[in-house]
């Protein structure tokens, strides 16, 4: 019997050490370390989400979320390196290891996730799958479109969708497999096709590519649904700091907090309500976070600082006062509490 409670104590006292030391950051995580950098792999051109600026450094609300992994790691957002890259390949990049992340609207689906290659992380955009038409052609619903030939993304759940779609309504039509998305356009744009079919955002992102956009209309086929994700390379400490730092994003926004007033709300941190005290607090659960997966240990402080709430990163790229010109508050992205699917975590 004594043997045996010796045996508890000693089981016990090694729980309570391994609950209270650093847990040891995977070994993806560990050569984001090593290298000072996470390799982030985005849309080579998607007007809003990911572009690059004159100086061929890429922004948009894509982009943020390759930044929001950099800060929380690092404690600095500039440490992330994006690469431009077509959709067939990004998910060959991760699992072939030239690439930790990627941030560039790819659709979550069952047999993809199921590939032990690559993780599923988290929805960043909820979107619908459409089509882009020349105005001229009067088309305003899938109906019109039968006998059309359609231009599509190879490889892209885009061309299950077409199947359903044009199968369930005993629809003739045609599709041009097209994966490379400047040629995809410009066979498009000549008259090939008379319509291209994709996600909303990015058909309005393409949209802006047009060499007359007023010439073309976008219609929504809202019988599809698109969970965009954040995708990295199977790591536990990396796919936590991705999914905590999204929470991170949409939290603050529940709270009002932002990255001109992160300053002010740390200063008076005791007057804040007890949820956002435990998002900034330096010895709150954020700071546990930290040492458990081996994030800066100020990385709630620093991804709000640079980069922003998910409502900010939203209107800033996509919103209203953007090219795009999004109207969240009727989009799925827009928080719950305002009717949306947007909700974050508890983070305690």
């Amino acid at each position: 019997m004594k043997l045996l409670r010796m045996g508890a104590t000693l089981a016990s006292l090694l729980c309570v050490a391994a609950s209270s030391a650093p847990a040891q950051a995977g070994p993806v995580l560990d050569k984001i370390k090593a290298d000072g950098k996470i390799v982030c792999l985005v849309n080579p051109n998607s007007p809003g989400f990911s572009v690059p600026n004159s100086q061929g450094a890429f922004q948009g609300f894509n982009v943020e979320f390759c930044r929001m992994a950099a800060a929380a790691i690092f404690g600095d957002a500039s440490k992330a390196e994006m690469r431009g890259i077509g959709f067939s390949d990004s998910l060959k990049a991760l699992i072939s290891g030239s690439a930790h992340m990627a941030s560039r609207g790819i659709t979550a689906t069952g047999t993809r996730d199921a590939d032990p290659g690559v993780s599923f992380v988290v929805p960043t955009f909820f979107d619908g799958q459409g089509f882009m038409v020349p105005k001229s052609l009067g088309m305003t619903k899938l109906q019109d479109l039968s006998g059309a030939t359609i231009c599509a993304e190879e490889g892209s759940t885009t061309l299950l969708y077409l199947a359903d779609w044009f199968g369930a309504a005993k629809l003739p039509y045609k599709v041009e497999n097209i994966a490379d998305k400047t040629a995809r356009l410009q066979a498009f744009f000549s008259g090939k096709c008379d319509a291209v079919a994709s996600s909303i955002s990015a058909l309005a992102a393409d949209r802006l590519l047009a060499p007359k956009p007023e010439d073309y209309a976008l219609v929504p086929q809202q019988s599809a649904t698109e969970p965009l994700a954040l995708v990295s390379r199977p790591d536990t400490e990396l796919e936590k700091t991705l999914f905590w730092g999204v929470q991170l994003m949409l939290s603050a926004e529940e709270f009002g907090i932002t990255a001109a007033n992160i300053d002010q709300k740390l200063s008076g941190l005791k007057d804040l309500p007890a949820d956002a005290q435990r998002l900034l607090s330096p010895t709150g659960p954020t700071a546990e976070m930290a040492k458990k997966l081996g994030l800066h240990p100020e990385w709630s402080q620093r991804i709000l600082k640079q980069v922003g709430n998910y409502g900010e990163v939203f209107e800033k790229h996509l919103g209203k006062g953007s090219a795009l010109a999004m109207d969240r508050s009727t989009s799925p992205n827009r928080l719950a509490r305002d009717g949306g699917v947007m909700f974050a975590y508890p983070v305690r």
